[in-house]
């Protein structure tokens, strides 16, 4: 890892713009969408504050308005969202065991996928780790998120109606945001993990449903690189 790299807050921010960019539109239509299906402004801007899950808010808005019972409905959520338990161990394992962790409490919070992998990249790229750093990143994700879903809250639920292109557009964003930032870091080495979860994601959704299918996806993947599917080293 380059140390001549600084990591403060402020480049955490300026690295959080090209999340922020992709963010903010999807945003703006989760918060259409919510008050669009009989949420109001307030309790759409909560369930961004609160869950803060990008996909997983749209299947919270689905499950709340198709009236599924709040114990399916949060342990859906929570089994949707799993993931995020690894991602702080796998960034401090990848920053070195001498990373300061001392508010790890308070930025893993942020920890979507697209910080995590902006997060990896950016160490991959000679970044050095530092909580400042991971407080700009986390931030300002988390800004354009909120902000996004209160401004589409506001314009309400018919703002896009007359525009169904851009609407499947902005569908669209996040995976493709994800996708880019993923392949950012990206190693042969991980490919027999990456191609392990996608088997096993494609195979339980079209046997079970997608949820599942997630899910299977996310724990295969993790068991195969904890065998050691995806090898050792940074080599690339």
């Amino acid at each position: 890892m380059n140390e001549s790299r600084p990591s403060t807050f402020g480049h955490g921010l300026l690295a959080a713009l090209p999340i922020a960019l992709g963010y903010f539109p999807i945003a703006f239509a989760f918060g259409v969408a919510a008050t669009g299906q009989g949420l109001t402004a307030v309790e759409a801007v909560a369930l961004s504050l609160i869950i803060y899950a990008g996909a997983a808010q749209f299947l919270a808005l689905a499950l709340i308005t198709g009236g599924a019972p709040l114990v399916v409905a949060a342990f859906t959520l929570i089994a949707m969202n799993l993931r995020h338990l690894l991602y702080g161990p796998a960034l401090m394992k990848r920053a070195g065991p001498g990373a300061r962790r001392r508010h790890a409490w308070a930025w893993a919070f942020g920890l979507t996928d697209e910080v995590f992998g902006a997060a990896l990249g950016q160490l991959a790229r000679g970044r050095s780790f530092s909580e400042p750093f991971m407080f700009g990143l986390g931030l300002g994700a988390y800004a354009a998120w909120v902000s996004g879903t209160a401004l589409g809250a506001w314009a309400g639920g018919g703002a896009l109606a007359g525009y169904p292109a851009i609407e499947a557009g902005l569908g669209f964003l996040l995976p493709a945001l994800f996708l880019a930032l993923l392949l950012s870091i990206l190693t042969r080495l991980q490919l027999p993990v990456i191609a392990v979860a996608a088997v096993a994601t494609v195979a339980v959704t079209l046997l079970w449903s997608g949820t599942a299918g997630i899910l299977a996806g996310m724990v295969a993947g993790a068991l195969a690189g904890v065998a050691g599917l995806g090898g050792r080293g940074d080599a690339r």
